[in-house]
């Protein structure tokens, strides 16, 4: 946490997870060094290359990749947790574009992409040697069957989740810390164990509601087994930063960015005065048709300075205006809505 705490951005950050089929995860289990670092390009080039799209969103971003290859079983499940700051440079580095509010990019889109470039890149592991099969797929070593055992893959539909982390920043960073050294188990999930039988919590997660927390019993062998299977190969580095979050340039980016989003900041302020003549102007009062008046302008999330009032000087300055209740207008800004108190001053 202190390492990227000097990191942070003020700004909304993505979650992003990237999950590959079971079926090819199978595979991992003799080339992990291999299929996990395809895991780690294919995401990153797919978000970056996305985000790029000028139909899209049109910015260099930068992102944090970490993986983990378990579910709450302890079964094999390769997937890539990644933190995105919401938005980035343009590509000439001259303003900051910034994601829409609760949305980066389409996870079909994402997932598409995602899908071609980790195919292709399985392609040419195998094409170079890079992978090797044992056991029931060992006949996957030969070219034409491997061809024919992966086409199908291009049709299905492969998993990307994307959400908005809570909190800020802050939060953002303590949800990376708890993943970034997180093993297949803790020591607070194991209920029992003896030399036969290890009995530990688990969730079931194709229960919809209500608890999903079940304990599992496996024989201790078993146990042992799944553990192993997520132990991954010596100097494997499961933390990587990709974009403008990379490791050389990372510092110099940061400061740019910063520089950026204080230049945004400034514009921002200077608006309003701007944007509330033209509002002004249309906003009517649906009794008598008069123009309201802006008695208060102030951002989401704070709380207005005119509703602080006393209750009787609030009651008597608004003693004559009609009761009736009104919608509260929205301006639309580049930082998200600003919300308006207005009222008439009569007829």
């Amino acid at each position: 946490m202190a390492a990227r705490a000097a990191d942070l951005l003020r700004l909304e950050y993505v979650h992003l997870v990237f999950t590959l089929p079971a079926e090819i995860a199978h595979i991992a289990y003799c080339n992990k060094r291999a299929i996990y670092g395809l895991l780690f390009k294919a995401s990153a080039e797919t978000v970056m290359t996305i985000a790029a799209d000028p139909e899209r969103m049109g910015a260099r971003v930068g992102m944090t990749g970490v993986l983990h290859t378990w579910g709450s079983a302890m079964t094999h499940h390769p997937h890539l947790h990644m933190i995105v700051p919401g938005g980035g440079p343009s590509p000439n580095g001259s303003n900051w574009v910034t994601c829409k509010p609760g949305f980066f990019l389409h996870v079909r889109v994402l997932s598409r992409l995602f899908r071609r470039l980790f195919i292709d890149g399985l392609e040419v592991l195998h094409c170079t040697g890079k992978l090797t099969f044992f056991g029931a797929i060992e006949g996957l070593a030969d070219a034409d069957t491997f061809a024919d055992w992966l086409a199908p893959f291009r049709k299905t539909e492969w998993v990307v989740y994307a959400k908005p982390p809570s909190g800020g920043p802050e939060a953002v960073l303590a949800y990376l810390s708890r993943y970034t050294h997180r093993v297949a188990i803790s020591k607070s999930r194991l209920v029992s164990a003896d030399a036969d039988t290890v009995a530990f919590r688990w969730k079931d997660y194709r229960i919809k509601s209500g608890d999903r927390t079940k304990v599992m019993r496996l024989d201790t062998h078993e146990f042992i087994r799944r553990f192993l299977i997520h132990v991954l190969p010596d100097g494997f580095q499961r933390i990587r930063h990709y974009g403008l979050l990379a490791s050389a340039a990372r510092k110099v980016n940061i400061a740019k960015i910063r520089t950026l989003l204080g230049a945004e900041a400034a514009a921002q302020e200077d608006a309003p005065s701007a944007e509330i003549v033209p509002l002004t102007l249309r906003e009517l009062c649906p009794n008598c048709g008069s123009p309201l008046c802006i008695i208060e302008t102030f951002r989401r999330g704070e709380a207005p300075r005119s509703r602080a009032r006393p209750r009787r000087q609030a009651a008597s300055s608004l003693r004559g205006l009609s009761t009736r209740p009104q919608s509260v207008p929205t301006e639309i800004t580049r930082n998200g809505p600003r919300r308006k108190n207005l009222h008439h001053p009569g007829p």
